[in-house]
């Protein structure tokens, strides 16, 4: 019989996998590899991928893909505003990559209860990396981060994306440096 930090540790990695998945259904579509999976109660209730240039939408990451599942299926169940709010502070949300700016300060701003993550985001990360916008302030609550997890996975799928160049990306105004 497992303890119940060691079940806690093995759901963790099970719902990472999931969202691991997510994110190379997003590398199949010459997307950056972020996936994500929302869950309540133990059970997954969306996933999300991130859609950016499928969509040609730069707030298209993966974690507003899956918050705009929710709020689609729970306005359509008629869902006051304070019954979603309390719905998402029973959420989890587990990403293959620290969330950015833009999606911390979201994910605050619902309310979610808390997020677990791959690898770091140095350059854009919205919880420690750059800004620390799951402590929360006068406009959010924040939320409990926890990152690391599966994180040379999450990487891998990232350094596969960037080697193989992205097709999408703009073509740059300059022509590259050349390394002497």
């Amino acid at each position: 019989m497992a303890l119940p930090g060691e079940e806690m540790v093995r759901e963790t990695i099970e719902f990472m996998k999931l969202a691991l998945d997510q994110a190379k259904l997003a590398l199949d579509c010459l997307e950056v590899p972020v996936g994500c999976v929302i869950v309540e109660g133990g059970e997954v209730i969306a996933l999300g991928k991130n859609r950016t240039t499928e969509t040609r939408n730069a707030t298209r990451h993966a974690e507003m893909e899956a918050i705009d599942v929710l709020l689609e299926q729970w306005q359509k169940s008629g869902l006051s505003q304070k019954e979603v709010a309390e719905k998402f502070s029973k959420c989890t949300l587990y990403v293959t990559c620290e969330p950015c700016i833009m999606c911390a300060a979201a994910l605050s701003i619902i309310g979610i209860k808390e997020v677990y993550y791959g690898c770091g985001n140095d350059k854009f990360g919205g919880c420690g990396s750059i800004l620390s916008l799951h402590a929360g302030d006068q406009s959010s609550k924040g939320f409990n981060c926890k990152g690391g997890i599966m994180a040379s996975e999450a990487v891998s799928l990232l350094r596969t994306f960037y080697e193989q160049g992205n097709p999408n990306a703009p073509k740059p105004h300059r022509p590259p440096v050349q390394q002497t």
